[in-house]
């Protein structure tokens, strides 16, 4: 887990990496957090969404998991459509059952988190 901070230096929250959406996700300080970058916990929930799971219930069409059929003669996209929601507690990620990744239900270490 690394701290994120705004253009002035200032704390403007945490970053970690995700294994179930292998990507980062941010933690900004409205959430509570226990102090320890060793073995956070964070309060509520972090739910994290794009695509498709913007807009719940779905809509279907016009999104990025159909991009490639609406789109043959384009670079294929890059976004995706997913819903991650997980709790970060004692340092382990708890992926609950609504996440759209393979991960779901599962709990698991915070990866270290390697800057490139």
């Amino acid at each position: 887990m690394k701290r994120v901070n705004d253009g002035s230096g200032n704390l403007w929250g945490y970053r970690f990496h995700c294994p179930g959406c292998d990507d980062e996700h941010i933690v900004g300080l409205s959430w509570t957090f226990n102090g320890s970058m060793e073995s956070p916990t964070f309060s509520p929930s972090v739910l994290v969404r794009s695509g498709h799971y913007l807009h719940e219930p779905q809509v279907a069409g016009n999104c990025y998991c159909d991009w490639a059929e609406r789109m043959p003669d384009r670079e294929p996209s890059s976004f995706k459509c997913e819903r991650c929601h997980s709790f970060v507690r004692d340092g382990r990620i708890q992926f609950l059952s609504d996440c759209s990744h393979v991960m779901a239900g599962q709990t698991v270490d915070l990866p270290e988190l390697v800057d490139a």
